[in-house]
């Protein structure tokens, strides 16, 4: 089945192509709920939403410019919601209270996408939304100002202090692997 014929599908409620578009997208929307959720579970929930919301909003898809860029969009707004129920803090973490890294130091020496975000994941949440938002997803501050209801300075400060604290995660990986 082409893109096409499973969009029209979903459109006129087709469980077949519902659960084909659910199959060809799922892997890698976890992977975008993975690094906004704590855990896995965490992230199956964020993703059952999106796709909820996916199925109930498709018909508005207007067949310009990729479908997975907006499923992606649907699941990375779908995840901030999530962690807004959260009342998550936009705060200032003292560098000497960074927590030891949680993950097997022979990993770093050969530092890996598993591994980078395992470091990722144990960022404080505002840290981590804003990191994700702007290193890996491309948003601009303004953006991410907006979908966040912050300051863009605040964006700012906050992606600064995320690449600080990952910087030094890695500095002390790498101290524990010599």
């Amino acid at each position: 089945m082409t893109e096409y014929e499973i969009i029209e599908g979903c459109i006129n409620q087709d469980a077949k192509c519902q659960r084909a578009l659910f199959d060809r997208y799922a892997g890698k929307m976890m992977g975008v709920c993975t690094r906004y959720a704590k855990d896995t579970m965490e992230a199956e929930d964020m993703l059952q939403d999106a796709f909820i919301k996916v199925f109930q909003y498709i018909g508005q898809f207007k067949f310009e410019g990729a479908f997975e860029g907006w499923i992606r969009r649907i699941v990375v707004n779908t995840a901030i919601r999530h962690l807004e129920k959260k009342k998550i803090l936009f705060k200032d973490v003292d560098e000497n209270t960074f927590d030891s890294p949680r993950v097997e130091a022979q990993a770093y020496t050969h530092l890996g996408q598993e591994d980078l975000l395992k470091l990722i994941n144990q960022l404080p949440d505002g840290y981590r939304m804003v990191f994700n938002l702007n290193a890996i997803e491309g948003y601009s501050h303004e953006e991410i100002a907006e979908m966040l209801n912050i300051q863009p300075g605040t964006s700012r400060s906050q992606l600064v202090k995320a690449r600080k604290m990952l910087q030094y995660q890695i500095l002390q990986l790498e101290k524990v692997a010599v």
